[in-house]
């Protein structure tokens, strides 16, 4: 019976073997990657995620990391007393709400 590392190293053979044709398709592209802000919040999120970045750049792959901020733009507005509102998970932004999430994405 195999013990955990050879079924470990056999599931991620059986993996790159069905990524192959897509690496190979997105060879030398660029992707852009959303790291939102529920997944900046947690710390082994993060690691996973600055782990997959950098296994698509070892795929071949240019991907260029944008950040969200979700949570922290939904904080700002209610601390300010800014109601959000969303339509199909997309937040409907006027202009005062856009100053507001340019003022926390740039960390101000």
């Amino acid at each position: 019976m195999p013990d955990n590392k050879d079924e470990a190293k056999l599931e991620r053979a059986r993996i790159l073997s069905e990524a192959l044709p897509f690496m190979q398709r997105y060879d030398k592209r660029t992707v852009v990657v959303k790291y939102g802000g529920h997944a900046m919040g947690d710390e082994t999120l993060g690691a996973e995620f600055a782990r997959d970045i950098v296994m698509l750049k070892q795929a071949g792959l240019n991907p260029i990391v944008v950040h969200g901020g979700g949570p922290q733009i939904g904080a700002m507005l209610t601390r300010l007393g800014i109601k959000s509102e969303f339509s199909g998970g997309l937040r409907i932004t006027d202009r005062a709400t856009v100053e507001i999430v340019e003022m926390v994405l740039a960390g101000s």
